[in-house]
């Protein structure tokens, strides 16, 4: 088959677990009425191995009406298409002659090779290795999900601004 007419093999995932047991822990307009020990509890139901195979694990929070209905346009989809088209092609260039589609098929040895940290990014990398926990599959996944992001930006490397923009996308859980 033709490189050009295969896709990639990734899944999308898409989740929508509350917090809590009752739904509104972190709500802004109402308040948890779980007990912390609880809201803990819940948050483990799905495990660490799980946790880490997802790449970007985004809350959304409620939104209000004035935000729904505020008249200021957002930026146009046919920009944010031409932005992942240049991060597409910008990985086609990258990986080609190899089997690697795009950067989420990358494996250690690519991650390696492509997704090179200067002082600063290393720094916040071990940072965030030791206060995030992260395994050695977050910590690759966190880096490709980074190379992606400087991809999106037309970045030729990865800065300490795109790592902390990944690190941002690991999951988050309550502290007690």
């Amino acid at each position: 088959m033709p490189r050009s007419s295969r896709t990639t093999r990734r899944n999308f995932c898409d989740s929508k677990p509350h917090a809590c047991p009752c739904g509104y822990y972190g709500d802004p307009l109402r308040p948890c009425t779980c007990p912390m020990g609880m809201v803990l509890k819940y948050q483990k139901r799905i495990s660490g191995p799980l946790l880490d195979r997802i790449d970007i694990h985004i809350t959304v929070p409620r939104v209000d009406y004035d935000k729904l209905s505020e008249t200021r346009i957002g930026e146009p989809s046919k920009n944010i298409r031409a932005r992942v088209e240049a991060a597409r092609e910008r990985q086609r260039v990258r990986f080609n002659g190899s089997d690697i589609l795009c950067n989420a098929d990358m494996r250690p040895a690519e991650v390696r090779q492509h997704c090179v940290l200067d002082d600063t990014g290393r720094a916040l990398m071990k940072s965030a290795m030791n206060q995030l926990n992260l395994s050695a599959r977050a910590y690759h996944r966190t880096l490709k999900l980074a190379r992606t992001i400087a991809d999106l930006a037309g970045s030729p490397t990865i800065t300490p601004q795109h790592l902390a923009e990944a690190l941002q996308y690991r999951p988050k859980v309550a502290e007690g």
